[in-house]
């Protein structure tokens, strides 16, 4: 069964960083798109970022460009978004997803999806 596993989040002040981890219990290169997409109470879920696997192609959400940045260590099957620069509208549950089947990276069906990784951002 594959498991998609989110840490890294926590809380920091505006302007800090943190690195979030998508580890994955297969290799990353079996799916084509691993996303990042995060849901921020009363709002609807964003896609944030995604690599294309077997390219290390990546995408970003105008949101987070120049400020987060993802990649993947195959050796270790896992992704990470590196977050700088935090703002607190940054403030979400953080979701990985994987082996995107239909639509958009940022808006379609994904097989997989990790639990969710909590971030903070204050003022």
């Amino acid at each position: 069964q594959v498991q998609l596993a989110e840490s890294g989040g926590g809380s920091v002040q505006a302007g800090g960083s943190l690195r979030l981890s998508c580890a994955a219990s297969s290799n990353t290169r079996n799916w084509n798109f691993i996303s990042w997409f995060r849901q921020a109470p009363g709002k609807e879920r964003e896609g944030v970022a995604t690599i294309f696997t077997r390219a290390d192609s990546t995408y970003y959400a105008d949101s987070v460009k120049g400020r987060f940045t993802i990649s993947q260590d195959t050796a270790k099957n896992t992704v990470y978004l590196q977050m700088n620069n935090l703002k607190p509208e940054d403030t979400a549950m953080y979701y990985c997803a994987a082996d995107l089947v239909r639509g958009t990276w940022a808006e379609g069906e994904y097989n997989y999806w990790g639990q969710g990784t909590q971030v903070t951002i204050s003022s």
